[in-house]
């Protein structure tokens, strides 16, 4: 949600901002501008409602393509002069005022010479807002951010970084803020607060954004400024920290290990349909070295427990938003059936307000693909003030939950650039299943042969999910059946349910085609009033029914709950074992997977409705990169 890159250096900003914006595009946005400082005591500030695009067609400029080579300072005297080498850059996700130029960052002071970009949310801005006003401050928009810049003018006495710092003690909420002033054309000043931040330095300046993608084509060793920090970047790469007391510090620099060719498509039509087939080497890489061959067992260095600890555990709490809540729900039907502890899921920003039971004797998983989701982050700090072992599992390195959880656990998804999460799920799947299988040996509950057995299973999972991958044909089929519907149905039971919820968040959040997920034996209890009885005479208005019906305990009956949807008139998609004949009897739109242990199989049918979501979504034309209102990272409640 919003994304800021800041530049200051030897070389022109517009095209170092340009492409960093265009590359935080991911995280949703409605407006996007820039604000540089060409020279000594002069500011010029661009904004415009809409794409990156826009923007730069407002500079004079192409939009600076995603890939293209690093910049390199001007060695020729005939080299064109640079329009300003320090900017600040921002795309803009709107919570306080509409979307439109005037509300689009960078925001001014009154002087019109100081400039900020904001992420997150001023909590106290109304108050500060009318103390400022009283002081003599004229606003300019209806955002929260324009109270940061007047507040920073208000205690700007010649020094940014200590106007800045003062400010910053006045500010509260989640927020990430870069600002620069026409009187420092050779600095930026940046500071953050439970609101991501990632700083870096190249051979031309230095460098600051709200996710590390901005910053790959410039250097790969980057700094996470911790909470209420503030950082100098200089035009001479050099990045100078200090603590929230105004204490320099020397931070220490993480070096990013994937490549930016990860951020391109890689010849795909769209970054979704190019990491759901990424999903094969995601699972490879999120099992492998977790089995120990020459002593059978599972290995989570990650966990500091003997296996008193975890005889002692009475409860596990999992808390997350979204799709990693739905991967919380597959992984406690595993964690209760190996491990043998009860699991209470509960999305995050409902368990931070209702004075939850956490004690030392829970283990809490806190999952977040991007590991800086707010309201996951602040039911991290009430569980770890409650004395619970908090375990984040996230897929980004140096991200805010792998400082406040007490141990971490990666997947290997990498960078995910849709919206819609698809390989990061199924590595937070795969992983919580191992999770389980840990949990249950050392409790005493699985034996070497058990585990040994099941890991078996899971290192086939990546060759079937190809399988899968390789013939799209059914899939593509019923979903040109179901893209003009106006609701979709999902049922299932057991795992198959827990898929489901995932199955309808996708369908919905990228096509905007409504879909609900219920429990198959819940179908009667109300929801199959919503299948049309017009569908029994009329095949154009039947209500699709997606059905996850493989093999398992329930299998007879969820066929009994196919049939009675049918008989009310809905047209069924079923997701099946290949060779189901039963299943083929009642329904000619079967979407087949390999077989599968039933324990395992929401990692494969999540896939085919993965697929089917996206095919929905293209043939109803939405984008299903970013789908509209929505952002990758969620860092304000």
């Amino acid at each position: 949600m919003c994304g800021i890159v800041a530049f200051t250096g030897t070389i022109d900003a517009v095209d170092v901002l340009l492409g960093g914006l265009r590359r935080l595009e991911y995280r949703g946005y409605d407006s996007a501008g820039v604000a540089l400082v060409p020279r000594a005591n002069e500011l010029i500030c661009v904004r415009r409602k809409g794409k990156v695009a826009q923007l730069a067609a407002a500079l004079g400029r192409e939009t600076a393509a995603p890939g293209r080579e690093a910049p390199v300072a001007p060695t020729s005297s005939s080299a064109p002069a640079p329009a300003g080498t320090t900017g600040i850059g921002h795309t803009r996700w709107a919570t306080h005022g509409v979307p439109s130029e005037a509300n689009a960052h960078p925001h001014r002071d009154c002087s019109g010479k100081l400039a900020v970009v904001h992420n997150g949310i001023i909590e106290n801005h109304t108050a500060l807002r009318a103390e400022l006003v009283a002081a003599g401050h004229t606003f300019a928009s209806q955002t929260d951010t324009e109270v940061a810049a007047h507040l920073i003018e208000h205690y700007y006495q010649g020094n940014l970084a200590e106007a800045v710092r003062q400010a910053l003690q006045r500010l509260s909420g989640s927020f990430a803020l870069a600002a620069v002033h026409a009187a420092h054309p050779d600095r930026i000043v940046v500071t953050r607060n439970d609101a991501p931040l990632v700083l870096g330095s190249c051979a031309y300046g230095a460098l600051a954004a709200s996710d590390t993608p901005a910053l790959l084509e410039h250097t790969r060793d980057v700094i996470y400024l911790g909470d209420r920090d503030l950082a100098v970047l200089h035009a001479d790469g050099r990045v100078e920290c200090y603590d929230p007391a105004g204490s320099h510090y020397v931070p220490t620099q993480v070096r990013v290990e994937w490549s930016l060719e990860q951020a391109e498509r890689g010849g795909y039509p769209d970054f979704m349909l190019k990491e759901i087939h990424e999903q094969p080497r995601v699972l490879r890489d999120t099992i492998s070295g977790r089995f120990a061959v020459e002593n059978p067992g599972l290995v989570f260095e990650e966990l500091p427990f003997s296996d008193r600890d975890f005889a002692n555990l009475d409860r596990i709490q999992v808390i997350a938003c979204g799709t990693s809540y739905h991967a919380g729900l597959i992984g406690r039907n595993l964690i209760e059936a190996w491990a043998r502890l009860p699991v209470d899921v509960e999305v995050a920003s409902e368990f931070r307000y209702r004075d939850p039971i956490v004690t030392p004797r829970t283990l809490v998983i806190a999952i977040s693909q991007s590991g800086e989701t707010a309201d996951t982050l602040e039911a991290v700090k009430l569980a770890r003030r409650a004395g619970a072992f908090v375990v984040g599992l996230t897929n980004v390195v140096g991200s805010r939950i792998t400082l406040e959880a007490n141990a971490v656990i990666y997947i290997k998804a990498n960078l995910e650039v849709a919206v819609a999460a698809t390989k990061s799920f199924l590595g937070q799947v795969a992983m919580l299943t191992l999770l389980a299988l840990h949990l249950g040996y050392h409790r005493g509950f699985l034996s070497t042969a058990q585990v040994s057995e099941i890991y078996a299973d899971i290192q086939k999972l990546p060759a079937q999910i190809e399988e899968i991958l390789a013939d799209t044909t059914a899939i593509e089929r019923c979903a040109e059946a179901c893209k003009d519907a106006q609701t979709v149905l999902f049922i299932g039971r057991g795992v198959g349910a827990t898929t489901c919820y995932e199955g309808a968040l996708k369908l919905k959040e990228i096509s905007y085609l409504h879909a609900e997920a219920f429990s198959a034996g819940e179908i009667k209890h109300g929801p199959i009033a919503l299948i049309d009885p017009d569908g029994l005479d009329d095949p154009t208005k039947a209500t699709p029914v997606v059905v996850v019906a493989a093999q398992s305990a329930t299998y007879d009956k969820t066929l009994a709950n196919i049939e009675e949807v049918i008989a009310r008139g809905a047209r069924v998609v079923a997701l099946a074992t290949a060779g189901d004949k039963r299943i083929a009897e009642l329904t000619e739109r079967v979407i087949s997977i390999p077989p599968v242990r039933e324990c395992l199989s929401p990692i494969l049918a999540s896939v085919p409705l993965q697929l089917f979501a996206r095919a929905i979504a293209c043939a109803r034309g939405c984008d299903v990169d970013q789908p509209r209102n929505l952002a990758k990272s969620v860092t304000v409640e």
